[in-house]
């Protein structure tokens, strides 16, 4: 038998239905469940039709309103029938699990049996919506029921209308919808992660303690696994010709169209300066590069057509990190490419949901870019913590005084790795910068963004092996949430944010303070929203107790929704500037005090990893 014949073979044997999208496995649907009153002879029967069109609406608002991160409706699933009895909630709980339910809601305009019908399942978010009505005591089950999810230690949220409503009112009210909303956005995120890989490309990078990956971490709370490669397969990839050379050729067109035609002045010592032989020999490695790591986070069939079956599968990750520094970096051309082009919201193949890959390897980083990404389904953008300037210090270099939201001082994101270009604010809404979602993204803001992007030649102190830098500046006045999860030994990860906002500076400003940083690189000035306590008294506290060298901002205000998440997964949460009136947590943590801060760390404390 041939070596051909025998790769055919082979090839057939492990023929299989294709993927649905990039990851294995169907989206996480919601599960409904309208819980009823038993009684049967005229209570049950009275009921049934107010209860089924509650689960019908509220199914129809979340599959209207919300969208997975891949642009489809967000699916629901609801009972097949009403659930008055233990029976008919074991049938409701076997159907949920042919159909891939992720997150449950129970929902109920009336008395139902409490511990019969609640969901038992312990890993998957829950919530209960009891209708807020005078006819039946919907509340009173909602009451009842989250006092047997807390005596069993089964953690649910609880949603109950501000305001009465009629018994055949069958709308949502505002505050309800809120709440629903984001425990749908939490929940969804949450079933998404589970079963899904972290991929390490290469090991720790400078000693980062996030690149230290803790596969118990990701496993016991967030049910992921971890994948690992060494950074040599890329070279081994590059040098055998495994990558799909038909892309590459088309990849290649759009980047000397759309990048290469952006380089930017080589910044480098003359002796550091590289010919131009040099440097269009660098433009199509990192290219390569770019297609070698995304084959290997998803896969790619057209490596099974080529012959290359193991590596047409790929790692099955929802997010991955390169090493890069200093063993690649050294003597290879840097990953600043390909992970600004991975983690925006397009490429040589048009517009397309972004990728999570973390520079250095820092994972921790990659899980709270994960965290914004799956709340918002926006781009991510990856940056240092590098810099608070007071406004006394920006006036002392400058000669300016600052003003507006800047007033307080700035923080100074910038790192030459993984900013979304996305970042850039090029996108916008009404006239406004924003960061959208990647279907609602047109080509003018994609041009928009790729004109406002300039890729120096890497700076050779940092980068012997050469690469390019992208470089842009951030559009002022966008609503951004800046986002951390750390690691603290004998207690576990906690998570940290910061809502605020990007700020312009005058153009001269801006160069005097980027060029003593590094001007190769993108910058973002970031005005954290003040409270005048704690963490949040002023700009330099907030610099002052971020607990990493790194950070992630999606766009928006969503440190609700991140609170509301960082619960499912009994992650506490250490530092935030949300108001109080907007933390929505399971019911349980009220029991472990007044205190919403003390409480959280109680709560995650006595519960533990969600897959312990």
């Amino acid at each position: 038998m041939n070596s051909t014949n025998s790769i055919n073979q082979t090839a057939a044997a492990q023929h299989r239905k294709p993927k649905l999208g990039r990851l294995q496995g169907e989206n996480p649907k919601v599960g409904i469940r309208p819980t009823i009153d038993g009684r049967q002879g005229g209570v049950r029967e009275s009921l049934e039709a107010q209860t089924m069109n509650m689960a019908t609406n509220l199914a129809n608002f979340i599959s209207s309103t919300l969208k997975y991160s891949d642009g489809t409706p967000v699916q629901c699933v609801i009972a097949d029938t009403t659930i008055g009895r233990v029976d008919e909630a074991a049938a409701c709980a076997e159907k949920f699990r042919r159909e891939g339910v992720g997150l449950s809601i129970t929902v109920t305009p009336c008395w139902c049996y409490g511990s019969e019908t609640i969901d038992y399942d312990a890993q998957i978010p829950k919530a209960i919506w009891g209708f807020n009505g005078t006819e039946r005591p919907g509340a009173v089950y909602l009451a009842a029921a989250l006092a047997g999810h807390t005596q069993k230690g089964l953690p649910a949220f609880g949603i109950y209308g501000r305001d009465v409503q009629d018994g055949g009112d069958n709308t949502i009210p505002d505050d309800v919808q809120e709440k629903i909303t984001r425990f749908v956005k939490a929940g969804i995120a949450v079933a998404t992660l589970k079963g899904k890989s972290y991929l390490s490309i290469g090991s720790v990078s400078m000693g980062i303690a996030g690149s230290i990956v803790d596969a118990d971490f990701f496993q016991s709370y967030l049910g992921m696994r971890n994948e690992y490669v060494d950074m040599s397969e890329i070279l081994r990839r590059e040098k055998l010709g495994i990558f799909d050379q038909e892309e590459f050729k088309k990849a290649m067109e759009w980047t000397e169209k759309n990048c290469k035609i952006n380089e930017g002045p080589n910044t480098n010592p003359p002796h550091k300066v590289k010919s131009r032989e040099v440097l269009d020999g660098e433009w199509e490695f990192v290219v390569k590069m770019t297609l070698i790591i995304r084959d290997l986070m998803i896969g790619n069939p057209r490596l099974r057509e080529a012959g290359f079956l193991e590596e047409a599968l790929g790692h099955n990750a929802i997010a991955a990190g390169f090493q890069g520094q200093r063993q690649w970096t050294d003597f290879m051309p840097n990953g600043d490419f390909s992970e600004a082009i991975l983690n925006s919201s397009f490429d040589w193949n048009g517009i397309r949901e972004a990728f999570v890959l973390a520079t250095e390897n820092d994972s921790l980083n990659g899980v709270a870019m994960l965290f914004g990404k799956l709340l918002t389904n926006t781009a991510q953008v990856f940056a240092d913590v590098r810099t608070y300037w007071s406004p006394e210090a920006i006036e002392r270099v400058t000669g300016y005084k600052v003003e507006g939201r800047a007033t307080g001082g700035l923080i100074h994101l910038i790192n030459s790795g993984s900013a979304a270009l996305d970042g850039s604010g090029q996108q916008s809404v009404d006239g406004e910068p924003v960061m959208k979602p990647f279907w609602e993204i047109t080509e003018d803001e994609v041009k928009k963004t790729l004109d406002a992007t300039t890729w120096f030649p890497a700076e050779g102190e940092y980068f012997r092996g050469g690469g390019f830098s992208s470089n842009f500046l951030t559009k002022g006045g966008m609503p951004v949430t800046m986002i951390r999860v750390n690691l603290v030994k004998g207690l576990g990860p906690v998570l940290q944010l910061a809502e605020g906002w990007t700020v312009d500076l005058p153009a001269e400003v801006h160069k005097t303070l980027d060029d003593r940083t590094n001007k190769t690189w993108p910058t973002t000035w970031f005005a954290p929203k003040l409270t005048g306590e704690g963490n949040f008294t002023d700009v330099y506290s907030v610099m002052n107790n971020w607990g990493a060298n790194h950070g992630a901002f999606c766009y928006g205000h969503v440190g609700s929704d991140l609170i509301t998440l960082s619960s499912m997964l009994r992650i506490p949460v250490s530092m935030h500037n949300v108001d109080e009136a907007q933390i929505f947590r399971p019911s349980a943590w009220a029991s472990f005090g007044m205190d919403k801060e003390g409480a959280d760390y109680r709560a995650c404390g006595v519960y533990g990893a969600l897959y312990k």
